[in-house]
């Protein structure tokens, strides 16, 4: 292979940053690595999305100790991915919340998708012996859940498919905030393996009309301000349309999927090249893209295997 396999290679500590978005919410950032949100209530803490390792975990529970005595409740998962959820065992007595669908697709692909992202980005998955298997939600809702820490409401919806299937965010109304797992990117590429083109950008619209004060992203730094909001939900949509025209387009002249990715990548570069895991998740995307592009609706599955058979084809 021309190139190393997706984020092998990167092996560089990204610096936490643990920001005050609002009244007792916080974000957990690290520079473009995945983000973790922290709302604390009057009589207990959310975490939203676990982190990789019971290890990494460790990190966010020790910032949430730093500004609150308050027993962490529950974990919700704003989706599937392991990177996101394999850390959950370290929030001991935690509820932990996740849609129908994500569970769902736990059920479907878990472990594949667990060996799979451990293969593309060992770094992520710090002291990976420390995870005890699969994690699974002990607490499921179809489409909306509301969850009350003493007098705060924290309000979770699926607000429609995007980044998977199951996808949910965390909206506070008393500060209207909202924690949008990877259904917002703000300077990092949008990964798309598991992706729903056509519908990621209508569930953008519904995000939007929060009209939010502060938004914590997936990847990248926490927006704070309503514009800086908007400006991540462009961003976002923007990524996503300039892939999914340019994937299509070339699957209506008939382009092999090699060639898609070549062509893909002569008009996206210029503008996203710069975003965090661009390269690693650039080959995920044009595969996706040409699979919903001709009639597949359901992701296909990842696998290790597949990953590697994927990476050679397409950047050797």
């Amino acid at each position: 292979m021309a190139k190393g396999f997706a984020s092998t290679g990167d092996t560089a500590e990204k610096k936490i940053a643990f920001d005050e978005i609002g009244r007792g919410l916080y974000a957990f950032t690290a520079e473009g690595d995945p983000n973790s949100g922290i709302i604390v209530g009057d009589d207990g803490v959310m975490v939203i999305d676990a982190q990789a390792t019971p290890v990494m975990a460790r990190e966010v529970i020790e910032r949430v100790a730093m500004v609150t005595d308050k027993p962490i409740k529950y974990v919700l998962l704003s989706h599937y991915h392991a990177v996101r959820v394999l850390g959950a065992s370290a929030y001991k007595d935690a509820e932990i919340l996740a849609s129908n669908a994500t569970r769902d697709l736990i059920v479907e692909r878990g472990r594949q998708d667990m060996d799979s992202e451990i293969g593309r980005f060992p770094r992520l998955f710090r002291a990976v012996e420390s995870i005890p298997g699969l994690t699974w939600p002990t607490v499921t809702f179809p489409l909306q859940a509301s969850v009350w820490l003493g007098s705060r409401e924290v309000h979770i919806m699926h607000l429609g498919r995007g980044h998977t299937a199951g996808d949910v965010v965390a909206y506070v109304p008393d500060s209207n905030v909202v924690f949008s797992g990877d259904l917002v990117e703000y300077h990092s590429a949008c990964y798309c393996g598991d992706a729903h083109f056509r519908d990621w950008p209508r569930t953008l619209d519904r995000l939007a009309q929060f009209d939010a004060n502060a938004l914590v992203p997936g990847r990248g730094a926490a927006l704070a301000k309503p514009q800086q909001v908007r400006e991540g939900i462009a961003m976002t949509r923007d990524f996503l349309a300039t892939l999914f025209v340019s994937v299509s387009d070339c699957v209506g002249r008939g382009l092999s999927l090699k060639e898609t990715f070549d062509e893909t990548r002569r008009i996206m570069d210029p503008k996203f090249s710069g975003f965090a895991i661009y390269q690693h998740c650039m080959p995920f995307n044009v595969s996706r893209a040409y699979d919903e592009a001709k009639g597949i609706e359901h992701p296909v599955i990842w696998t290790a295997e597949r990953d590697r058979e994927m990476w050679a084809a397409l950047q050797g």
